[in-house]
């Protein structure tokens, strides 16, 4: 009853919450990763790639994580849930959008 004690609602929740982390952390790495490529290489298609990383996994999935926690704990109203999942699905685009232009712009 580890995840009920820390406020997560149970063994599955708190699963989720570990999965949620650790695809942030994944995600750091490789758009760090990328910006090691980028600095070595003066590549500004890594720099693109490397942000687009960031913004599409951490960037993301730590706004989701907060946002859903704020409203569980009634800390933000939930008329306020739909303007999250906009942030979130925003972030999204955002990355995509640096990913594919850092795959279509030419050196």
């Amino acid at each position: 009853m580890a995840g009920a004690y820390l406020g997560f609602g149970g063994p599955v929740a708190l699963l989720v919450v570990l999965a949620a982390l650790l695809s942030t952390v994944v995600g750091l790495y490789i758009g760090y990763q990328a910006y090691r490529g980028f600095r070595r290489h003066e590549s500004a298609s890594m720099r693109y790639l490397s942000i687009g990383l960031v913004l599409l996994t951490a960037v993301t999935y730590t706004s989701a994580f907060l946002g859903s926690l704020l409203l569980r704990r009634g800390v933000i109203p939930p008329s306020y849930r739909a303007s999250f999942e906009l942030l979130v699905r925003l972030f999204q685009l955002a990355g995509l959008l640096f990913i594919a232009y850092s795959l279509w712009r030419r050196p």
